[in-house]
């Protein structure tokens, strides 16, 4: 450097040329990657093919690997890499994220719009949204960039998803424009595509997993991983609904603000409508009710927002939901199709269920190819033959069932379907026991059906939550003859795991680590994960919070047994009867030598005497958002309550949750009070689960 030369004019260096090079070069591909991403995302638009695109980000990654100092946050390379240990922490919104109250028919969404002329003392323009049936969530900007997501939670309290949120393309991680706002929160929904969650569950079922219920599940799911590279791999979409907290903001309609929105660069969903007549309202909810499925991603309703933002202030709130605002929720969606034969299962406890096996047809967000018949007098009482079309749903939205046949199709040559005398998978012959509904087959240890539905069961996360045993994994452990009950796995080697087909040394490793975790699992999941009839989660629990061993519920005589509170005489007779057979015991004491815990460390928490829902017995149907249905029974039963499973007139109170199945009907038609997950958790003083 020559002596005296001012530093901006002094001449660079090889490595420094180069460097200013690499970095005006870096800050072109981020822009122009961000502007694809935009064009994409927002606009529907892209004006480059996936290779062109490709070709981009790699360009970028290996300048950044060549000169990591140039390496921003907001880097679109960064998307994947965040800081998964702070995932799932608490975060407080700084506005509440309410959820809706609900119009179920014209004549309900009418009531709403009278009450808010009312209160307003005169008509009001309001905005028409689709209700897109994702994951409310909240991001928030600072100086344009996004520094935090989070799960909407009980409505104050959310949990940190940041980390795979910026694994999203869809989500900007810088926004566009200038003179950004210091501080801005927007509120969104994350949803699969419909075709894209159908991809991702053919992806789980041929690797063995679970796939997912329907696209909801599918993208509450992939935000929950707590690896950020799994949800990287999920083709998972965001559209934003609202303006939150903004700082600097100044706008005076709920529709401006969207505009705002997509002008920085946010993904607003199109099919929205400014209207001005409660005819107008319940035409566009009626239109798409039609055409649900002309958008690739599920919408379970229509939301109506006063579009003032005046207004909306004037309206006001209620402890949980705003008054300027309702969601029109459509009804449980009905399909036809063609029955191609109906055929028998053999389950874990030997019941034998008939089910259609269907000409595809998308229902509720996924595509059904089989539907349960219930069992041989639900077959004889529908008259449901090979070859009828049939009336599909989904039960609850999750489990497809046939309502029944369109008798006017019907071929002239279908015949009456006969339930077979003997099981499918062994042949051995069926059974029915006086007084019940179904079939069963008596050969426990034989079957090949019951031993693989077991092994999946035993393994699953309602029971023993053993990761990496799927349905492949445990039908080839069967198949080689390495495991014949669930007990063989606690005796499983790397050596023989290592022998499966494509399963490498990591695969070995994730799955023995796994296994070592189950052998300490709480009692009453080993109790459920033992198949023994009528003994599912809660009755567990129960059993288990009162005898904290296997050794004390073995010495319970009957009466014993039914003393329990909340336990019957079904549960305990199938329960002794179990404890009683010599196999069992065996089972068990195998259990034992491999390394499983029989007994609790510590007696499982009682429900309080003292807790604020102590003595209410409630009623969950639906999905939640923020806890699994066992989550939400361990929360109740923490407070106090009792949690049944049917409606009933001493029932205190219903949580409601998406897609409700029948009992919320019972409870409207019994009058017994319904609350949503958010009023479910403020009773509960937001207890958090036992787990």
């Amino acid at each position: 450097m020559q002596p005296g030369l001012p530093t901006e004019t002094r001449p660079l260096r090889g490595d420094e040329r180069q460097r200013e090079v690499a970095q005006r070069r870096v800050e072109e591909l981020r822009d122009v990657i961000n502007a694809h991403d935009y064009r994409y995302y927002v606009l529907d638009s892209p004006e480059v093919t996936d290779a062109e695109y490709d070709a981009l980000m790699r360009e970028l990654r290996q300048l950044e690997a060549e000169f990591p100092e140039l390496i921003l946050p907001e880097s679109p390379t960064q998307r994947v890499g965040g800081r998964p240990t702070e995932l799932f922490a608490p975060v407080q919104h700084r506005l509440p994220m309410r959820s809706l109250d609900n119009a179920f028919s014209d004549e309900e969404l009418a009531a709403w719009a009278a009450r808010v002329e009312r209160r307003l003392g005169a008509r009001t323009d309001c905005v028409c949204e689709l209700k897109i049936d994702g994951l409310a969530v909240s991001l928030t900007y600072e100086d344009g960039a996004l520094v935090r997501a989070a799960t909407r939670g009980d409505g104050l309290v959310g949990e940190d998803i940041t980390a795979n949120v910026r694994t999203m393309r869809s989500v900007p991680m810088r926004l566009r424009g200038k003179g950004l706002p210091r501080v801005l929160e927007v509120r969104g929904e994350i949803y699969l595509p419909v075709k894209a969650f159908e991809r991702l569950n053919a992806e789980l079922t041929g690797r063995g997993e679970r796939p997912f219920a329907n696209p909801r599940n599918g993208a509450a799911g992939s935000i929950r991983q707590k690896d950020p590279a799994v949800t990287a791999s999920r083709p998972l979409r965001l559209w934003c609904y609202a303006l939150g907290f903004a700082e600097g903001v100044t706008v005076s309609r709920h529709s401006e603000a969207l505009d705002f929105l997509k002008h920085l660069g946010l993904p607003v969903n199109p099919e929205l409508k400014r209207v001005r007549t409660l005819k107008e309202a319940q035409d566009f909810c009626a239109y798409w009710q039609a055409h649900r499925h002309d958008v690739d991603y599920e919408i379970d309703g229509a939301v109506v927002k006063v579009d003032a933002l005046e207004q909306q202030r004037e309206l006001g709130e209620t402890s949980r939901a705003p008054r300027w605002a309702i969601a029109f929720k459509f009804p449980p969606e009905e399909r036809t199709t063609l029955v191609k034969s109906i055929s028998v299962n053999t389950g874990r406890t030997g019941k034998v269920t008939p089910f259609a096996v269907l000409e595809p047809v998308r229902v509720s967000g996924a595509t059904v190819t089989y539907a349960t018949l219930h069992n041989e007098e639900e077959v004889r009482r529908r008259d449901v033959r090979e070859g009828d079309t049939v009336i599909v749903r989904r039960a609850g939205e999750v489990i497809p069932e046939v309502v029944g046949p369109v008798l006017s199709k019907r071929p002239p040559d279908a015949r009456p379907w006969r339930f077979p005398k003997k099981c499918p998978a062994c042949g051995t012959k069926l059974v029915r026991e006086e007084g019940e509904a179904d079939w069963r087959c008596p050969n426990r240890v034989g079957c090949p059906s019951q031993a693989i539905e077991w092994l999946f069961h035993f393994a699953s996360r309602g029971a023993m939550d053993i990761e990496h045993l799927g349905y492949v994994t445990g039908m080839q452990l069967l198949e080689q003859g390495l495991v014949k009950d669930p007990a063989d796995i606690f005796f499983l080697t790397a050596e023989q795991l290592g022998q499966l087909p494509n399963t490498g040394e990591k695969s070995v490793g994730n799955l023995l680590s796994a296994i070592e975790s189950a052998r300490h699992r709480p009692l009453w999941r080993l109790l459920v994960g033992l198949n023994i009839r009528h003994v599912g989660p809660f009755a567990a629990r129960l059993l288990t919070q009162r005898f904290p061993s296997m050794d004390a519920l073995r010495q319970l005589s009957l009466d014993e047994l039914q003393s329990v509170q909340g336990i019957g005489p079904r549960i305990a007779q199938s329960l002794h009867t179990w404890l009683q057979q010599p196999e069992n015991t065996r089972l068990l004491d195998k259990l034992r030598r491999g390394g499983v815990q029989l007994q609790d460390e510590a007696p499982a928490t009682e429900p309080s005497a003292t807790g604020p829902l102590s003595g209410k017995a409630v009623v969950i149907t639906g999905e939640l958002e923020t806890l699994s249905r066992e989550e939400a029974t361990q929360a109740a039963e923490a407070a106090g309550a009792r949690v049944t499973s049917s409606v009933s007139k001493s029932t205190a109170f219903v949580v409601v949750g998406a897609r409700p199945g029948t009992k919320y009907d019972k409870a409207q038609a019994l009058g017994i009070e319904t609350v949503d997950e958010q009023e479910f958790l403020r009773r509960l003083g937001r207890s958090r689960p036992l787990h």
